[in-house]
């Protein structure tokens, strides 16, 4: 039993850095805005959800989905940039809604719980990037009994996922502290943010695609 406690306090030290559930509290305060406290919850376990069920996913059958359809990390990263803007513009320079509060509540609560919340903002391509790594370097692992190494990834993905609605529900306290000013200006401001992170995942993609074509053409012989 210590051995698997062990190794699911070491899967989240390594997961939840990548997690980084503040940053997805955040967000979640700016794109709940409007919404009842029922309609939040609803919200915040359904991003916990999605959150469990692409990890859990991404470990067992990851690197098979990306090897069938010849999806690279570089490509992951780039689409996930792309995301990440489009949505961050819509935050940054919002549209005027002219319908119904039960009709905009219908659409708030199909449209972020998934993205950008779940994907990528918190199980994005670094997260992803990292469990298909794990999952292929598992296998051969000594440092567990095998019981442990079969237990304690879906335990680690469980546990990072309780942590995540934890924050998720404790965002209503947070609302009710900023006011509506408070909650635009952070929306505008996660907005930028998340336009800027998106660039860098799309430039971190290209630059390990470039690294990629530069290695594999310009691979110069070592001396014999």
């Amino acid at each position: 039993m210590t051995e698997l406690l062990n190794a699911i306090a070491l899967g989240l030290l390594a997961l939840l850095p990548l997690i980084n559930p503040p940053t997805t509290v955040a967000l979640f305060i700016a794109l709940s805005k409007g919404l009842s406290q029922k309609e939040k919850n609803k919200q915040a376990f359904s991003t916990s959800l999605y959150a469990f069920l692409i990890m859990v996913l991404t470990y067992y059958v990851g690197e098979f989905v990306m090897d069938a359809f010849n999806i690279s990390i570089p490509g992951l990263r780039m689409a996930g940039g792309g995301i990440l803007i489009i949505m961050g513009l819509k935050m940054l320079f919002p549209q005027p809604i002219h319908v119904s509060p039960v009709v905009n509540s219908t659409k708030e609560q199909a449209s972020f719980a998934f993205i950008p919340l779940a994907m990528p903002s918190t199980a994005g391509p670094g997260t992803i990037a990292m469990i298909i790594s794990s999952s292929a370097t598992i296998k051969h692992s000594t440092l567990f009994p095998a019981w442990v190494l079969l237990t304690a990834p879906p335990l680690i993905f469980l546990f990072t996922s309780i942590i995540l609605w934890i924050c998720l529900r404790s965002s209503g306290p947070i609302m009710k502290l900023t006011g509506e000013s408070g909650i635009d200006a952070i929306s505008r401001l996660m907005g930028f943010l998340l336009v800027c992170m998106g660039a860098q995942f799309a430039i971190n993609g290209s630059i390990e695609i470039v690294q990629t074509i530069i290695d594999n053409n310009f691979h110069l012989p070592l001396p014999q």
